[in-house]
């Protein structure tokens, strides 16, 4: 950027006078100055501009030497005006040194008991379930450790910034305060703190304070950009202008940075710097210059960014002005950090910013601020806020004067936040929960401000859209209108904290101001009420979708203001008189506006009539939006809940009620639901069928469904039953089908829809008489209590199925406080079972509260009703009951609504129960249902229960109920009464299934009768013969049941027999087929099982897996079906190819050094594995087999559809096809290459050892080292001439050439055992190994090919030796069968891989290898002992072997020979690299003088390693200590050898090792043909190895890295594992609330997230973090798995609770949480709060998934199952 250069005199000017400046001698003379506010100007005129703000930011900092400079000049700037600007004023203030001043401060001040300690982004808070007045109480970490509410239910959740701890407020809390560390000492005395500070600081804080403030203010709330308050212009004004760019929500980043790589030509780097700081700070300067350059750089950023919206906010601003606008904001933060201090100064500082000013009102300092809120940017509206906290907000007497003023301007902070579009958190508006929460606040607000009704008018105000009829109007609304009413919905949140607690005592005023909000509350319901009305669509189908979400938003919004206002009204008589009375005049202006008056009509049926109007759902306009209606409901209820009804009538309007219009508009709602369920209303799309969703969803039918039955409950208890049913028959259009009785015969011809639809209604009709007379679990409607109602949801929703304690939870409805009274009713009505490793804890209804099931519970979708009946039946029959399930006895009603009963008994009902049990007599045609008849059973059941009940508990005299008399006369209709046709029903044959319910309704029928005859005899109710007639029906039905159940059995028994009859006559037929699966069967089955069948040959042989004397597994074939054409084929070696899926990838599981810097590929030298294991190959196998020619068909087939696929959708698939990834055919099993599998004995072993238990001729170690040395030696002379380029022949032997061993001739070329396609898959596995562990394209010819194949089988035999260990599992025959054929195949191929490299590659690694154990001149740079894995080294030197010995043409092989020999070798060379790494500590043990044999030995070995390193090593005198400690430290590379060799050599294991426990060490030492005393091996050959071992111990690497100059590992290298978590989830929480942005100078991060391998934090998800890996921005997680994980990472998102797992840059998948709640539920993105904990069996699931290499292979399944995953762009996180 070409920006002006500032002028560099100006900056080195100041410099002497920083020397010479005294804060204090300035101090001084401000003090004697006679106009302070003049002298401080002047001083910050001068020094302000010359501090701050000098020149361009180095611009993000592209550079760490650019990112140094920066950090450096903030110091300096610090320092400056801290010194300059700060310092002065302190001692102004103090009048001595600030230090000592300030310490003296705090230690006079008497704090207050409020902790008031603010919360930043992400930090955890805690809310007390018990104890807290509402949600929005809460507490910091600390003061929550330290409180008594630990101890109780508590809610746990991360703030989102702003709001602070609420310890020590008493009104917060309904008990329980104070924490232990802000409980007041002595009762805090009232006196002002003003009081105890000295009287001349408290006129110099006035003063200051005053000066600094309105300093500070002008500058914020300037209009003008260019003009600096009067005082404060610079001495010399340059022409230097800053452009500043400044924050909105409207423009995306993407935006931002392309705009700013335009505007100022800057890096890609440096414009995400610059948004992140924009989006951050509120504004940051992009361009520094002269006003030219800078208003250049503002247009072209105004004209990129207003094409699609408004465009982006830039000024171009003045360096002066910007300087100071910055110093006002540290001076802002300087004052808040000086009260701290004092609350005597706190006090001076809030009444210095609530002094109204000479303009009168709203004039005072804070005021300006608050007003002028909305044009800040973000930074500096943090900032005050912060200010206002600490201060004002704080003091509680001054506390009530900012609540007063902020009431007082609320409507216009509100209107003013409608028109920003900054976020509420940053907005002035956002402390209303600080005051609004505070119940003794909002009442005296509310009596004084009027503040109810304040909130409700600005909010009807800002919802502007009417129709006609002054209801709302939400249809097709624009972006910006829903963005407004996104707003406008906050104002709902602060009426909501106004109401949140009710209040325990009434003033006369507050009555007032309450009803005066009721009414602007009405006045908002009576906007809604009908709004969104819907008309039937007929004929065709509604073209758009009307809208409909914004009113449910608003109804779900306002439910719980609904209810609160009632819980209000509930504490006083005189309120809810008065409410009621408003609500009702409110609902008849509603009723007037309806246009239905006009036709009466009038009704008759059963010999009653009723005069009603005609009015059709299914024609007319119709609203599920009746709030006003509901609340009249919930106010009706409360009247009788309070028995107010009861106690003074006179006062209540009920004459004024007219039941028939009370009930009009909730019965059309209701009807509406009856006919969409009918499939009447298919025409009006979805938006129809979401909105009756809604009106019985949880969230809303509290307010909405239960309101609709309460309202015709109300009706129906004021009105004659009979009346109420005809005009409910009238508006569901049925009352014509039960009004004549030719209507069948017109029923059946209707067309077969009309039927279907005409039978659901009648269902649906019948449904609502059951909810409107059954339904009492409202207290108020019933005699209940609260707790009832709860218990009841809860044992219907365990009547479904057992449910987790979430689900209970979203099943119930919350109230204002978030409670749903769930915790004080769960345990008494159901049993918890704990989770496993997997799903979550359940909770099972308790069998005694089955009998409470109401098969018709309101609350029951039509698929929870089946669902449940079906688990009740299921119930019933498992305990031999009948599966009748007949209502449970009801609650008795409360007396104002007592006459519902009736309904039950009346003429109607009767003769609609007859009609329905009619149709079903003469089942002939279509025009019933089984449901609808249940239904009428069920009506039939509640009336005999009611009768009994009224029966047990009044005088025959008093029962005013006979429905058993109603139903045993004569009906009209010609078969009789109801009871009658009950008993005809009982013998239909079609009916089983209501057979149970009919009996139980004829045997009450009985019971009540025989009550009746008892109290009419004798007068006394005895119910017990009754009782006695019932029983004996039982016991009879149940012996009948019993039966049948028997008879059941023996039928199913006579079944199994006669089926286990053919299949044996089957298997006799085909016996040689399965003859033949059973030989496969034991072909395939895995080592294991072999050994118990050779076992039973001979047991003299011990089992040796190496060596002449190993015993070779007996020939046989190995056959395997391809599992893409199900051919089977032998596995050999000169047959098509087969091949086994893999998945090959970099791993760092076993790694002991995660710092490790990887070598350029290019360049890096893999033929030694350093002891670290820093970086291996791992290969794992889903275990399926394939031709590879089929593979090859299917991968192209793949591809092929991938390129389509890219062509179509640009997206990615859950695997790379480019990087040769593809999913198992079988299994979608993640895999990216095939391992060729190869026959067990490849034709160059020696098969001669199968016959002979011991070989002929086994060359002693000497004997094999010379012939190998001579090998070598031949070898190198040969390679020389080959690359001298000279011919054989014509080199006349003139230097002694090296005498080959005989029969080594150095030109012969093997012949290769394997056919061609085999040896194209060898090269394709290699090439995969190859490409994935360097990251390089494909070479063949690089001589590395071979060494990384022979790398990934000894990693892999290292990684699973691991896991057994880990896992306590024996060595052999507990392997998973994929992973047994991975390995077999695995070592296979790698002893065969040679044979398609080029032979002097692989010589040239076996000599280097062969020279790290027996060291060579003629080979440089071979490692020192100490950076070599001996394992590696083993399994490259035994496969490598096999190429020189393929050279020697004698024909006596000594492969095995030599397989043992090298195995002694590195035997030795592991123990010389354990000892010398030992730590050994001294323990004071009485050891027997006498040591062990091995002891002696190992003392030994040691000495004469002390005596070729002198004092590198310390002198130890326990051979007991260093022996355990070479056990120890030999034993995971002995059990890693003996599955090499068992897979490599076929060779069965011995018993010992299939099973885990001790006394392995000695069959592990045989099986390897080792002593198990190891040291005899160096002991036995002492002569030979003791040279060698003296070569070893002088490599200078040896003492280099023994004195400290390398990575030492010590032996037995420990596992890795995941990092420890702890116990309480809060704990991360905190540490992730302190983590800051490493890249943005202190700046929260958003989501920290926790590597859990290596427990880094780290800012995910992120611009500011963002680095390049591989030439691409990557987040932070994903550039740190390429460190810590070699590409797979798994980490923890702190504030989401979620464990994330990576692979690449496009792989990843979410995973549970290893934390659970005390309900054994993971709680991802903490939404519940209950306290998390960590659940360790979980955490290890996870930890085994990342030993065992399962993460990619997790990933891909996931990714598999759920496609959203694919589409999330992981490199970014």
């Amino acid at each position: 950027m070409a920006a002006a250069e500032p002028d560099t005199d100006q900056l080195s000017s100041p410099g002497s006078e920083f020397l010479n400046f005294s804060a204090k001698d300035t101090a001084s003379r401000w003090l004697a100055a006679a106009d302070l506010q003049q002298e401080v100007y002047r001083h910050l005129a001068a020094y302000v501009p010359r501090i701050l703000c000098l020149g361009p930011s180095s611009s993000g900092g592209s550079s760490r030497e650019g990112q140094r400079e920066e950090q450096r000049e903030e110091q300096r700037e610090e320092l400056a005006y801290q010194l300059l600007l700060l310092a002065p004023l302190e001692w102004l203030l103090l009048r001595e040194e600030p230090a000592a001043g300030l310490a003296q401060l705090q230690e006079n001040n008497r704090p207050s008991p409020l902790c008031g300690h603010v919360f930043k982004v992400g930090e955890p808070t805690y809310s007390c379930r018990e104890c807290a007045a509402d949600p929005t109480c809460v507490l910091c970490m600390q003061c929550f450790l330290g409180s008594v509410h630990k101890e109780h239910r508590y809610r746990m959740t991360t703030s989102g910034g702003g709001g602070f701890c609420d310890c020590g407020d008493a009104e917060a809390w309904k008990r329980g305060p104070y924490c232990q560390k802000h409980t007041p000492t002595d009762r805090h005395t009232e006196e002002d703190p003003v009081a105890q500070l000295p009287a001349d600081m408290v006129a110099r804080g006035y003063s200051i304070f005053s000066i600094i403030l309105k300093y500070a203010v002008d500058l914020l709330t300037c209009d003008q950009e260019e003009q600096l308050p009067a005082g404060l212009e610079p001495p010399e004004r340059g022409d230097t202008y800053y452009c500043m760019l400044f924050n909105d929500e409207v423009h995306t980043y993407e935006q931002v940075i392309y705009t700013l790589q335009k505007a100022v030509n800057c890096s890609q780097k440096e414009a995400v710097s610059f948004a992140t700081m924009v989006d951050r700070d509120g504004r940051k300067s992009v361009r520094y210059g002269d006003f030219q350059f800078c208003d250049q750089a503002k247009s072209v950023i105004v004209r990129n960014t207003s094409r699609q919206s408004k465009p982006l906010r830039v000024q171009v601003m003045h360096s002066s002005v910007v300087a100071h606008q910055c110093f006002a904001l540290k001076a802002l933060s300087w004052m808040g950090q000086i009260i701290q201090y004092s609350d005597g100064l706190r006090r001076i500082l809030c009444q210095v910013g609530l002094q109204n000013g000479p303009e009168g009102e709203n004039s005072s300092l804070v005021d300006r601020l608050m007003l002028n809120d909305s044009k800040m940017w973000k930074g500096a509206r943090n900032i005050y806020h912060q200010l206002l906290m600490n201060s004002l907000l704080m003091d509680l007497k001054y506390k009530k004067i900012f609540a007063i003023q902020f009431a007082k301007n609320y409507r216009r902070l509100q209107t003013d936040f409608m028109e920003d579009d900054h976020e509420r958190v940053v907005s002035v508006t956002s402390l209303s929960v600080q005051l609004f929460t505070v119940p003794t606040m909002a009442r005296m607000l509310m009596v004084e401000q009027n503040l109810m009704t304040t909130i409700i008018r600005t909010f009807v105000d800002h919802l502007r859209h009417r129709d006609l009829q002054g209801r709302f109007q939400f249809d097709r609304y624009t972006a910006q209108q829903a963005f407004k009413f996104g707003r406008v919905q906050s104002l709902i949140g602060d009426l909501k904290y106004v109401l949140i607690t009710r209040p325990s005592e009434w003033t006369n005023q507050l009555r007032l101001k309450f009803l005066e909000g009721l009414d602007a509350f009405l006045d908002l319901l009576k906007c809604m009420q009908g709004m969104d009305p819907v008309v039937r669509q007929v004929g065709q189908h509604i073209e758009m979708e009307p809208e409909w979400e914004a009113a449910f938003t608003l109804q779900m919004k306002l439910t719980h203001i609904i209810s609160m206002i009632q819980e209000w009204c509930s504490t006083d008589e005189h309120v809810l008189i008065d409410a009621y009375r408003k609500c009702l005049s409110a609902l008849s202006q509603c009723h007037c506006g309806l246009p239905d008056g006009e036709q009466p009509i009038s009704l008759s049926l059963a010999g009653h009539t009723v005069d009603t109007f005609r009015y059709q759902v299914s024609q007319d306009k119709v609203s599920i939006h009746l709030p006003v209606c509901r609340l009249l409901a919930g106010l009706h209820v409360l009247l009788s809940r309070t028995e107010l009804s009861s106690r003074v009538p006179e006062q209540l309007p009920l004459g004024e009620l007219s039941p028939p219009l009370l009930i009009e508009l909730p019965l059309r709602c209701l009807v509406l639901c009856a006919q969409v369920h009918a499939g009447m209303w298919r025409r009006n799309g979805f938006s129809l069928i979401n909105q009756i969703y809604y009106y019985h969803n949880v969230k809303c039918r509290v307010e909405m469904f239960d309101k609709d039955i309460i309202m015709l409950q109300a009706g129906a208890s004021m009105m004659d039953p009979n009346h109420f049913l005809m005009i409910v028959l009238s508006r569901f259009e049925l009352f014509n089908i039960f009004n004549s009785a030719d209507v069948r015969k017109r029923y059946r011809e209707a067309n077969k829809d009309v039927v279907q639809q005409n039978n659901t209604l009648i269902e649906e009709m019948l449904h609502l008489i059951i909810m409107v007379v059954g339904e009492r679990y409202v207290a108020g409607v019933g005699q209940v209590e609260p707790f009832d109602e709860v218990r009841r949801e809860i044992i219907h929703q365990l009547s479904i199925r057992p449910m987790a304690h979430s689900e209970l939870v979203k099943a119930l409805p919350e109230n204002g406080n978030k409670e749903t009274g769930l915790e004080g009713v769960i345990d008494i009505v159901a049993s918890f079972k704990k989770p496993g490793v997997t799903g979550r804890g359940l909770y099972e209804l308790r069998p005694e509260w089955n009998k409470n099931f109401n098969l018709y519970f309101h609350h029951y979708s039509r698929a929870d009703q089946s669902k449940a009946e079906e688990a009740q039946r299921k119930l019933r029959r498992q305990k031999g009951e009948d599966t009748a399930l007949p209502p449970p006895l009801p609650p008795p009603l409360c007396p104002l609504f007592g006459s519902l009963v009736n309904l039950l008994q009346c003429d109607v009902l009767l003769s609609v129960e007859g009609a329905v049990l009619q149709w079903a007599v003469e089942s002939s045609g279509g025009g019933w249902t089984e449901s609808m008849l249940q239904r009428v059973l069920h009506l039939v059941a509640m009336s005999l229960l009611e009768e009994q009940q009224q029966l047990e508990n009044n005088r025959d005299d008093d029962v005013t109920f006979n429905y058993t008399y109603k139903i045993t006369r004569e009906a009209p209709s010609p078969s009789g009464s109801v009871l009658a046709l009950l008993e005809t029903l009982q013998k239909a044959p079609q009916l089983e299934v209501h057979k149970d319910m009919i009996t139980w309704i004829i045997k009450m029928v009985a019971n009540i009768k025989t009550m009746r005859e008892q109290t009419a005899s004798t007068s006394t109710v005895s119910v017990c013969p009754g009782h006695g007639a019932e029983e004996t029906v039982r016991d009879r039905d149940k012996a009948e049941r019993k039966r049948k159940a028997e008879m059941a059995r023996l039928r199913r028994e006579k079944i199994m027999a006669q089926m286990s009859e053919m299949q044996k006559h089957f298997i006799n037929e085909n016996k040689e087929l399965f003859q033949q699966s059973l030989e496969e069967l034991e072909a395939s089955t895995s080592a294991a099982a072999e050994t118990s069948a050779t076992g039973l040959g001979p047991t003299c042989v011990t089992q040796v897996c190496v060596g002449p004397r190993r015993v070779g597994r007996a020939e046989h074939r190995q056959l395997v079906t391809c599992i893409l054409c199900q051919e089977e084929q032998e596995v050999r070696g000169h047959s098509r190819a087969m091949v086994l899926a893999a998945f090959v990838q970099r791993s760092t599981v076993l790694s002991k050094n995660r710092r490790h810097i990887v070598p350029d590929p290019e360049r890096q030298e893999p033929l030694f594995m350093h002891p670290d294991l820093s970086l291996g190959i791992h290969t794992a196998s889903c275990g399926h087999i394939m031709h590879a020619i089929c593979w090859q068909r299917y991968f192209e087939a793949v591809q092929l559809k991938e390129q389509r696929r890219q062509q179509r959708l640009r997206g990615h698939t859950s695997y790379d096809v480019e990087n040769g990834e593809f999913l198992c055919p079988l299994c979608e099993c993640l895999s990216n290459t095939v391992i060729p599998l190869l026959p067990h004995s490849p034709d160059h072993r020696c098969t001669h050892s199968l016959s002979l238990p011991v070989s002929v001729n086994h060359p002693t170690l000497e004997a094999w080292l010379n012939t190998t040395n001579q090998q070598i030696a031949t070898l190198h002379s040969a390679h020389r001439k080959q690359s001298d380029g000279t011919a054989e022949e014509a080199e006349p032997a003139g230097e002694a050439e090296p005498a080959a061993p005989e029969g080594f001739r150095v030109d012969f070329t093997p012949q290769s055992p394997f056919s061609s396609s085999i040896r194209e898959m060898i090269t394709t596995f290699s090439v995969s190994t190859y490409k994935v562990g360097l990251k390089l394209n494909p070479n063949e010819q690089d001589p590395r090919v071979p060494v990384l194949s022979w790398s990934t089988c000894a990693y892999t035999i290292q990684s699973i030796e691991r896991l057994l260990m880990e896992e306590e599992k024996p060595l052999f025959g507990s392997l998973p069968c994929r992973q047994d054929d991975c390995l077999s195949s695995l070592t296979r191929f790698s002893s065969a891989c040679w044979t398609v490299a080029p032979l002097k590659t692989v010589h040239t690694h076996f000599i280097r290898l062969f020279t790290a154990l027996f060291p060579d001149s003629q080979v440089e740079n071979t490692p020192c002992i100490l950076d070599t894995d001996m394992f590696h080294l083993l399994v490259y030197s035994v496969l490598s072997y096999s190429s020189v010995q393929s050279l020697d043409q004698s024909g006596c092989s000594v492969v095995d020979s030599a397989h043992l020999h090298l195995l002694h070798l590195v035997t030795v060379a592991h123990l010389v690299q354990i000892l010398l790494t030992s730590t050994t500590e001294e323990v004071c043990m009485d050891q027997d003088s006498e040591g062990s044999e091995e002891e002696i030995l190992t003392c030994q070995l040691y000495n004469t390693l002390r005596k070729h390193l002198g004092s590198v090593l310390p002198q130890v005198s326990s051979g007991w200590q260093l022996w355990r400690c070479v056990k120890a430290g030999i034993l995971p590379f002995l059990r890693a050898t003996a599955l090499f060799f068992h897979y490599l050599n076929s060779t069965a294991p011995p018993a010992d090792l299939l099973v885990a426990g001790p006394g392995h060490w000695e069959a592990l030492c045989s099986f390897l043909s080792l002593p198990s005393n190891l040291l005899q091996v160096h002991q036995n050959q002492h002569t030979l190895l003791e040279p060698l071992i003296y070569r070893w111990c002088c490599h200078p690497g040896v003492r280099q890295t023994l004195q400290g100059g390398g990575v030492i590992v010590r032996f037995p290298r420990e596992s890795n594992r995941l990092i420890e978590l702890p116990e309480d989830y809060s704990v991360l929480i905190n540490q992730a609330s302190s983590f800051t942005c490493p890249r943005s100078g202190g700046d929260k991060s958003r989501a920290p997230t926790l590597c859990l391998v290596c427990g880094s934090m780290l800012c995910s998800q992120s611009y500011c973090c963002q680095t390049e890996v591989e030439g691409e921005d990557v987040g932070a997680c994903t550039a740190h798995t390429f460190t810590c994980g070699a590409g797979v990472g798994l980490f923890l998102r702190v504030r989401e609770s979620q464990v994330l797992f990576v692979a690449g840059k496009t792989k990843g998948s979410f995973y549970p949480p290893p934390y659970l709640d005390d309900y054994g539920e993971t709680d991802q993105g903490l939404k519940r709060g209950n306290p998390l904990h960590l659940c360790q069996e979980r955490y290890r699931k996870i930890e085994r998934l990342w030993r065992q290499h399962g993460i990619a292979e997790v990933i891909g399944h996931a990714q598999e199952a759920n496609q959203t995953l694919v589409a999330i762009d992981w490199q970014h996180l």
